[in-house]
C-alpha cells in the first residue's frame, strides 16, 4: 500500500470516493479509514503508527480540520490535505494553510480529492516508473 485517506468523517465520503477514483485510475494501491482526530486520537495516533510501509497520506476534513496536522505531527511522510466544504468552509482550509514551521501539509481546494491523488501520484512517480507513465498518460491524454 503506498497512499493512506484519511478522512475525519463519514459525512466525507464523496471527498474520499473522488481520491479512490483517481488512485483507481493510477493503479496505486491504498486503504480507507475514517477516524476523527479530535474524537479517537488515540485510535488515530495507533493507526498512523500501524501505517508505516505507506508512502503519502491523504487527509479530509472538514469544519476545524485539525486531522491533516495531527497526521502530519506524527509522520514524517508527506500529508496531503483536503479541506471539506460546509457552512464554514473558511475555517478548514486556513486549519490546513496555517499549519506551524515543521509541520507542513499540502493543501488541495475545496473537496479536492481528485487532486489530492494527482499530487501523491505525482510524489510516487519519483520512485514508481509505472506510476509516472500512468500520470503522463493522463496529463497529455
Amino acid at each position: 500500500m503506498k497512499v493512506a485517506i484519511i478522512a475525519g468523517s463519514r459525512s466525507d465520503e464523496s471527498v474520499v470516493e473522488k481520491a479512490k477514483q483517481m488512485l483507481e485510475r493510477f493503479d496505486i494501491d491504498y486503504s480507507t479509514d475514517f477516524i476523527s482526530a479530535h474524537r479517537s486520537h488515540n485510535k488515530l495516533e495507533e493507526r498512523v503508527k500501524e501505517l508505516e510501509d505507506v508512502e503519502v497520506f491523504i487527509a479530509i476534513a472538514g469544519l476545524s480540520a485539525a486531522l491533516p496536522g495531527f497526521i502530519a505531527s506524527l509522520t514524517e511522510k508527506p500529508v496531503i490535505g483536503v479541506p471539506v466544504s460546509g457552512k464554514l468552509s473558511l475555517d478548514s482550509i486556513l486549519s490546513m494553510v496555517q499549519m506551524p514551521s515543521g509541520v507542513p501539509v499540502a493543501t488541495m481546494g475545496l473537496d479536492r480529492g481528485d487532486n489530492a491523488a494527482i499530487f501523491a501520484a505525482e510524489i510516487l512517480s519519483l520512485k514508481y516508473p509505472a506510476v509516472k507513465e500512468k500520470l503522463l498518460e493522463y496529463k497529455t491524454g
